[in-house]
């Protein structure tokens, strides 16, 4: 597992890409840090966390769509199946290659909070609180783009189809909010990435919330491990 971890973490760092997602959030991330810091003089980070979750959404399809697709276009997914570990590190090590290289995107936010420090005390629990929650949506979206990765051999489709998911995932809320059906509205309040997401960004740190993002990347590892299962016993 952890030979593969460095091989992705490689693969990132010696294309474009990995550049190219870190300079995007950087840069949409300090200018809200801007906007809504430096140029108000207000030392919350709320809604620069709040307003990065859309960016979030378009920025790891990227990160996530050659994760199994670039494989199975090169058929270097015959040896990752005959390799003697288990499927699992497998599916693991794609899945921390790709969220180490999120992480380092998130990790920009502990460099605007010691910039807040030099003008105010910044509210710790909260920003320390909200960082876990993108950590926890970021490995959900991640989960769920690796397995679609693993469903084609194209990485524009995975791309595309990942960025369609993760905007259904941005829009339960506002189907909540039309439906007549109570029941729908509990459901989809309850699998609402958006509403888990905002807890955190207030300090508050939910349980349930934590349980959600930590389910969601179970299920998805497990359906990715059930793809590449399903292919080696055909």
């Amino acid at each position: 597992m952890l030979a593969i971890l460095k091989r992705e973490l490689s693969a990132y760092f010696n294309s474009a890409i990995g550049y190219i997602v870190l300079a995007v959030f950087y840069f949409f991330s300090g200018m809200y840090f801007y906007l809504y810091c430096l140029y108000y003089g207000s030392a919350s980070l709320t809604p620069v966390f709040a307003n990065m979750f859309m960016i979030i959404l378009f920025l790891i399809p990227i990160i996530t769509m050659k994760s199994f697709s670039e494989e199975k276009r090169q058929k270097t997914d015959q040896a990752l199946l005959t390799a003697p570990i288990s499927l699992f590190e497998v599916v693991m090590g794609k899945f921390l290659g790709a969220f180490v290289m999120y992480s380092c995107c998130v990790a920009i936010f502990l460099l605007y909070t010691l910039v807040i420090c030099f003008f105010t005390t910044p509210d710790w629990a909260v920003i320390l609180c909200t960082i876990l929650g993108m950590l926890l949506l970021g490995g959900a979206l991640i989960a769920i783009d690796i397995f679609v990765s693993a469903l084609t051999e194209s990485q524009v489709i995975a791309a595309v189809i990942s960025i369609g998911v993760g905007l259904l995932v941005y829009m339960i809320d506002s189907l909540a909010s039309i439906t007549q059906s109570q029941f729908l509205i509990n459901i989809l309040s309850t699998v609402s990435f958006n509403s888990n997401f905002n807890n955190f960004t207030y300090g508050i740190l939910d349980l349930s919330n934590v349980v959600f993002f930590v389910s969601v990347i179970a299920i998805f590892v497990f359906l990715t491990i059930r793809v590449f299962e399903k292919k080696r016993w055909s």
